[in-house]
């Protein structure tokens, strides 16, 4: 189907959806209104997987590796077959790839060995996720304050432009990101059911949902912890005694998740461990690949990815959380997101989905404020400026929603340079090497070649071919004569 015929009738199906779910939440039904932001919001993520190609960043690195990974799931490789020498320090060209931490690759090499390695396949686990995160912005929203609150923070999360792209892989940290904002809130979901049921399974379920958060993307994933002792705390039900013993056992379900890959790796590849950890410590210290920006980066990137009025409920919230007397459920979502806001500020390297997963605090505090914003002009003269506030507080969320998605250009969704490389792969060579094609990392994952983007000397093509592989060069005009003249297959591919 033609993009902007596809995206015309997605927009138009979910206007109708989220109306109808506004109309049943304005009757208290919450159940076919919650539905239906999960239908939107599915519709919308499928929408935006359908780029029929990988993304650059991040996106290609994690689907190759994943890959590998149906083949063996404990040996994460980018390069299954190093022809060429590389640097293992090296993480967009090395072998044994440890860059992230497994548990999306993971579940990404599941879809793909389920439905087939493709571009859906491999979005499929991220969409599920942030369909459910619909779900617990919902239910975690309801708990803090109310169903109508939980209804529009969970819409919120449905129309999130950077969810939505991040889900589809279009930005860079794409799935990983994804993967910990849900972990995340799925603990704090467990953590609340806990300290309302007592029930110490729910326990031993935050705790498992805390390490899966770790083995996604470490350990900002302990912000957890004191959510946790805020909410059992609050809840009135346990005495001190029990408060520490479940916390030790949710710290040791915790552990019991995410240490035996640490380990494992550590013992398995030490020197690609030992420098992905020191890597992972200079984030912090030093600027990496160019990314970086002042110390108001992420308050200015809110702006974008929420909406410009975010300000206006961020500071409400901050002032109404430190009235007296003091609200620990409210405690809880400011230390949610500002304890992560104010340690990755100081980080030298900054992206913006490094608060990703504060995003459901976010949206909560815009809830809340926008109710309250909406009883309080029932007393006031000038309601059209509170009515300009809460249409501003839908709207620019939708409109960035929009612009991310693009559901009204014309674009190429299923490239030809993609069609090329699948219709090569039919060849089914079993000892083959593509040089001089720029795009390796896709290649490798849309065929069994090993790709590089260099052409190596005359020498060392003629090692590989005394190996035993056919070498296959993509002629882009920069083949030298002494080349040409060796046993090699000279192809063109389609570059954009």
């Amino acid at each position: 189907m033609d993009n902007l015929i596809f995206g015309i009738l997605v927009i138009l199906l979910c206007s109708v959806g989220y109306f109808y779910s506004w109309k049943f939440q304005a009757r208290n039904n919450y159940k076919i209104a919650v539905l239906l932001l999960l239908l939107c919001g599915l519709m919308l993520r499928f929408y935006t997987s359908a780029d029929l190609f990988l993304h650059v960043w991040d996106e290609r690195y994690h689907a190759l590796v994943a890959k590998n990974f149906i083949q063996h799931p404990l040996i994460p490789t980018l390069y299954e077959n190093p022809i060429l020498s590389f640097d293992f320090k090296n993480w967009a060209g090395n072998h044994i790839w440890l860059h992230k931490q497994p548990l999306p690759l993971w579940a990404m090499a599941g879809s793909m060995w389920l439905f087939g390695v493709n571009e859906i396949a491999l979005r499929l686990p991220s969409i599920i996720l942030t369909t459910v995160g619909i779900w617990l912005t919902f239910s975690v929203g309801s708990y803090f304050f109310n169903k109508k609150v939980g209804f529009l923070a969970a819409f919120f999360y449905s129309v999130n432009g950077l969810i939505i792209e991040m889900t589809g892989g279009r930005v860079a940290t794409d799935h990983i990101d994804v993967f910990f904002l849900f972990f995340i809130e799925l603990a704090i979901f467990f953590s609340i059911q806990f300290a309302k049921k007592r029930n110490t399974a729910f326990n031993i379920l935050a705790g498992v949902s805390i390490g899966a958060a770790i083995l996604s993307k470490w350990l900002p994933a302990l912000i957890v912890l004191p959510i946790w002792l805020l909410i059992v705390f609050d809840s009135g039900n346990f005495r001190p005694k029990t408060i520490i013993f479940q916390f030790i056992i949710l710290l040791m379900f915790s552990i019991a998740v995410f240490l035996p890959w640490q380990l494992y790796i550590f013992k398995t590849f030490p020197l690609e461990a030992g420098w992905e950890a020191s890597f992972n410590l200079k984030h912090i210290t030093e600027v990496l690949e160019g990314q970086t920006g002042p110390f108001y980066y992420f308050i200015e990137k809110i702006r974008i990815n929420y909406g410009e009025l975010i300000y206006l409920p961020l500071l409400w919230f901050l002032w109404m959380s430190l009235k007296k007397p003091i609200n620990l459920k409210n405690i809880a979502i400011v230390i949610w997101f500002l304890i992560p806001l104010l340690f990755f500020s100081f980080v030298k390297t900054k992206m913006q989905a490094y608060i990703l997963f504060t995003s459901p605090a976010l949206f909560i505090m815009t809830s809340a404020f926008y109710f309250a914003l909406s009883d309080y002009k029932k007393n006031h003269k000038l309601k059209w400026v509170f009515n300009l506030i809460l249409f501003l507080l839908l709207a620019l969320p939708v409109r960035y929603t929009i612009e991310r998605i693009k559901p009204f250009e014309k674009r190429d969704r299923n490239p030809q340079w993609v069609a090329d490389l699948k219709k090569f792969n039919e060849r089914k060579v079993s000892k083959g090497i593509l040089l001089n094609y720029d795009k390796p990392i896709e290649a490798m994952f849309y065929t069994n070649l090993t790709v590089y983007s260099e052409i190596p000397d005359a020498n060392v093509i003629n090692e590989l071919i005394e190996k035993g592989y056919t070498v296959f060069i993509n002629n882009t005009g920069n083949i030298q004569d002494n080349i040409r003249a060796l046993k090699i297959e000279i192809v063109e591919f389609e570059i954009e």
